[in-house]
């Protein structure tokens, strides 16, 4: 390598969280710190990773993106068939990250998944692009496969069944989870490593703020 990675130093110096300053609900910060991401200009600040435990205790992590969320959890989509999708119908507990290098601050969030309605997967497949519909149908998601061909291959039959079509009907092995959290934790960076982290407990429905050292 050109660069030792031992030596690479920053400093970090975007404020500070005070804990009397938080709100009760962890979802009001969680969205005001999203929408500060979104001003300034955060590449795709919605973008998550998601880890989960395998039926041999081993973790897994991937990227996804978040598409909707309120006070009931975060929800994403995928292959149900998936990696992701077998682990979760094993062990639902999971844990998700957000990290905004931009602004030095991260959140994460542990809970447990749950498959949103079929309706709310209708209507979210509905709402995405033809070639990605098309796509998702066609992949067998964390399957080995002989090569990119095949997934060519597939995309080039999907689409002569379609013609015209905008839209075309969800398959049954792909929707959204929703994550139904029981912790956050936000970490802001500060000089000096000496990082600010606030955290949420859940316990018997009411929110404990803590804070940790870095």
């Amino acid at each position: 390598m050109d660069k030792n990675i031992s030596d690479i130093r920053n400093e970090y110096n975007k404020g500070s969280i005070s804990k009397n300053e938080l709100p009760n609900s962890p979802f009001l910060i969680f969205e005001k710190w999203l929408n500060d991401a979104f001003a300034a200009d955060v590449y795709e600040p919605n973008a998550m990773a998601i880890s989960t435990v395998g039926v041999n205790d081993s973790p897994s992590i991937r990227m996804v993106l978040l598409r909707a969320f309120d006070e009931n959890g975060f929800i994403f989509y995928t292959n149900y068939n998936s990696k992701k999708g077998i682990d979760i119908s094993k062990n639902n507990k999971a844990s998700i990250l957000f990290y905004w290098h931009k602004l030095h601050r991260q959140i994460r969030i542990e809970g447990t998944c749950t498959k949103v309605s079929e309706t709310i997967s209708d209507n979210y497949f509905k709402s995405r692009p033809l070639a990605s519909q098309i796509a998702s149908a066609i992949s067998p998601q964390s399957e080995k496969i002989k090569n990119r061909a095949f997934l060519e291959e597939a995309i080039v039959n999907k689409e002569a069944k379609v013609n015209d079509k905008s839209s075309i009907e969800r398959p049954k092995h792909w929707g959204g989870y929703c994550l139904q959290p029981n912790y956050f934790e936000f970490w802001l960076g500060r000089p000096s490593r000496l990082h600010d982290r606030l955290c949420y407990e859940k316990h018997e429905d009411v929110w404990k703020i803590i804070r940790l050292a870095p």
